[in-house]
């Protein structure tokens, strides 16, 4: 088992018990599942995870952002404006193409 995924799995644990994620509990676990792991990596989650409810995390993993319903319904509003921007912009890329004056096979 690689080192970041013993220390994910630790914080899994911790939150699943509704425990407070520190650097201190994830080496404690983690070492009681005789895994070694380089200090830093303790750190770097703790702070990464500080704050952070994994639960929804995982919950809304392929949601996009966590503003609410309210959020959601305007990002659908903005994907939709964006898709637009794009389309114009791969019409005008491709506009461009045919004023080179040559082709991808000349």
């Amino acid at each position: 088992m690689s080192a970041e995924l013993a220390v994910v799995y630790a914080a899994l644990i911790l939150q699943d018990d509704n425990v407070e994620i520190t650097s201190d509990k994830l080496q404690t676990l983690v070492k009681a599942a005789g895994i070694e792991v380089e200090p830093v990596w303790f750190s770097l989650y703790a702070k990464a995870l500080a704050g952070q409810d994994l639960k929804a995390l995982l919950l809304n993993v392929g949601a996009p952002g966590a503003g609410g319903a309210a959020a959601a319904t305007g990002a659908a509003g903005a994907a939709a404006s964006t898709e637009a921007a794009v389309e114009e912009a791969v019409e005008e890329k491709e506009e461009s193409d045919d004023d080179m004056g040559f082709g991808l096979f000349d």
